[in-house]
């Protein structure tokens, strides 16, 4: 994990003077519960297939990721010094929990998950990414996922 204390002082001030933005506990949307829901993961992690093109420096864009991929199938081209792939290399889940969402689909805790999941790269501007998300909504409601599991790394 990357440590304030250990970052180079101006490194350290940029990320504390990052917006940071708080939410209320109130759900932003009403629905089904979450047994009837079905899920999709999007990660920030820049995981890819194997065989697709890795991120580069500042992508905008997602890659897709099916629901049956084998872990040694993916591979993450996040590309930030100051990020500790440790985590990833050890358990596949601690950046795409996909077998946890396996686990509560034959738990019955969740409906369904989708077929397909999504992979931005972190460290890019939200605001760069807001036409491909866009675009990525549009799939997911065609696709009647209801729910996003994201998973901010």
């Amino acid at each position: 994990m990357a440590r304030l204390d250990r970052m180079p002082e101006d490194e350290r001030k940029h990320l504390l003077a990052l917006p940071c933005p708080s939410f209320t506990t109130a759900p932003w949307v009403s629905g089904p519960g979450l047994s009837q829901r079905k899920i999709a993961l999007i990660t920030t992690a820049g995981l890819h297939r194997r065989d697709d093109r890795p991120f580069g420096v500042g992508a905008a864009d997602y890659r897709i990721i099916p629901a049956d991929i084998p872990a040694n199938d993916l591979v993450m081209s996040h590309i930030s010094t100051n990020f500790d792939r440790t985590g990833f290399q050890q358990d596949l889940n601690v950046v795409f929990p996909l077998d946890r969402l396996r686990e509560f689909v034959a738990g019955k805790i969740i409906g369904s998950m989708s077929e397909f999941h999504y992979s931005f790269m972190g460290a890019t501007d939200p605001v760069q990414m807001e036409a491909a998300t866009r675009d990525l909504a549009r799939i997911m409601k065609a696709e009647q996922v209801d729910s996003v599991l994201l998973v901010p790394v």
